[in-house]
């Protein structure tokens, strides 16, 4: 029977769908190769051979090593046992040392005290003997050797209030001291200066008498009256004619430098008239270079 020849059939493989991520080869590149062929070879390495050494020249170095390092450890553990009393014991007798010191400065600080209050005796009564007509208890008041009374006035310097609740605590905030408002040693100087100017006649800060030999100074953020650390408020009294002492005082330059200080840096200041102030003698008037003259000067022409 003849017919139509038949065709072959089609044995032609269907084409492989497309990739979705395609269009992103260099993407699907680090993906698939993640780890550098160098590392992946290492990492295979490691896994056949292991790390161990495989000749005996090699292992008996690697166990002569060990044995160094546990020797290293060992003494030095012992070392460190043995040294540990040692350091202790040094430690404490460190204590001990310091403790004995502090106990012999605070003994002739004691002595010093007391020696300084009968040298101070000694002197009160030396002037007193000495002259006549009051002579004496007037040198004792100038020198500030004896004890005084009377009319005055009253001036309390304060720090202004954020000088003690400033930023970060410190109340120097700024690198320049004059620019906050902690009342100064320079300022102590020009009240007390401006307070002799003004006519006192006796001045003391904070229950320190102050002479003609005493200093104002300052030790970090303290101010020292002659060797002594005040804190703030400073109370300044000074005998004098209380009202125009204190009217000639307000006046001064001083005065006005003080009122100054109050409106720029709101340092605080109070000053008041009083109907009898009392300060306490200084403690002790040592004279170790000026000499009394007993001979007459004469002049030349």
């Amino acid at each position: 029977m003849c017919g139509m020849p038949q065709q072959p059939p089609v044995r032609s493989t269907p084409a492989r769908p497309a990739r979705p991520d395609a269009s992103m080869s260099l993407l699907t590149n680090v993906m698939d190769h993640s780890l550098d062929d160098g590392y992946a070879e290492a990492a295979a390495r490691k896994q056949g051979g292991g790390g161990m050494p495989k000749t005996l020249r090699a292992k008996l170095g690697l166990a002569a090593g060990l044995v160094l390092a546990a020797l290293v450890v060992t003494v030095g553990a012992a070392q460190a046992r043995v040294a540990a009393p040692v350091v202790a014991k040094e430690r404490e007798e460190l204590i001990d040392r310091i403790d004995r010191e502090t106990e012999a400065a605070d003994k002739l600080e004691a002595s010093v005290d007391k020696l300084r209050d009968d040298v101070s005796a000694r002197q009160r009564a030396a002037l007193e003997k000495s002259g006549g007509s009051g002579r004496g208890d007037l040198v004792g008041v100038l020198s500030g050797a004896v004890a005084v009374h009377g009319p005055g006035v009253k001036l309390v310097v304060d720090d202004a209030k954020e000088a003690s609740s400033g930023g970060n605590g410190d109340p120097r905030e700024t690198a320049d001291f004059s620019d906050t408002g902690r009342v100064r040693d320079r300022d102590m100087q020009r009240v007390v200066n401006g307070l002799w100017e003004s006519g006192a006649e006796a001045v003391s800060i904070n229950g320190q008498r102050l002479t003609s030999l005493s200093a104002i100074r300052a030790a970090g953020d303290a101010i020292l009256v002659d060797n002594k650390p005040l804190v703030p408020p400073y109370t300044v009294l000074a005998v004098g004619d209380g009202k125009n002492l204190s009217t000639r005082f307000q006046d001064s330059a001083d005065g006005l430098y003080l009122d100054a200080l109050r409106e720029n840096f709101g340092i605080r200041t109070a000053i008041s008239v009083e109907d009898d102030v009392r300060l306490p003698a200084a403690p002790s008037v040592i004279v170790r270079t000026a000499q009394p003259s007993t001979e007459t000067e004469k002049g030349t022409s």
